[in-house]
This record gives C-alpha cells, sequence and structure tokens, in this order.
C-alpha cells in the first residue's frame, strides 16, 4: 500500500524524500512554477493572484518580471528585432 489517503503529500515529507540532494527548495519551485504560469497565460497581475492567492502587488512583480523576459525571448527570436541598436544613442 504506497498511500494512505487521497490528501497532498505533506511538505516535510516532499522535502526529505523528492528533494534530498537536489539544489532545488520548495520556495524555488513556488517561484518557478508561479513565473511559468505567468509565461504561460500571459502576464496578467488577476490571473496571477486569483490562481496562486498572491498579494496584488506580488502578482503585480511577477507579472512584470514575465513582461520581461517574453520581450527578451522574442527579442531572441526575431533577428530583426536582435540586430537594432539600443540606448541612449541609437538612431
Amino acid at each position: 500500500m504506497s498511500a494512505h489517503g487521497t490528501g497532498p503529500v505533506s511538505t516535510i515529507h516532499f522535502a526529505k524524500t523528492r528533494l534530498r540532494g537536489q539544489a532545488a527548495t520548495l520556495e524555488r519551485l513556488r517561484v518557478d512554477r508561479q513565473l511559468e504560469e505567468a509565461l504561460t497565460h500571459g502576464p496578467d497581475p488577476l490571473h496571477l493572484a486569483a490562481v496562486f492567492g498572491l498579494d496584488p502587488k506580488t502578482a503585480i512583480r511577477y507579472a512584470e518580471n514575465a513582461r520581461a523576459l517574453l520581450t527578451t525571448m522574442t527579442e531572441e527570436e526575431d533577428p530583426a528585432i536582435r540586430d537594432e541598436p539600443k540606448g541612449p544613442n541609437a538612431p
């Protein structure tokens, strides 16, 4: 019998068994999951706040980070954007 119920695995059990020897922590996994949600469903702070129960300021911060990552990823994929000069001296 591998399970005694249908409830979620306790944090302590999960940390002791699954994360042993890994560089990841529960906090890093949580942050990664929230950022992944923002990248997948768009940088919408209301969606993030609703899904994860985040404080509005925290949701806005995740959305801004996701927006910056999406912009960076788009620039890397599009050679025309990537090769444009950036900064105050750009024409």
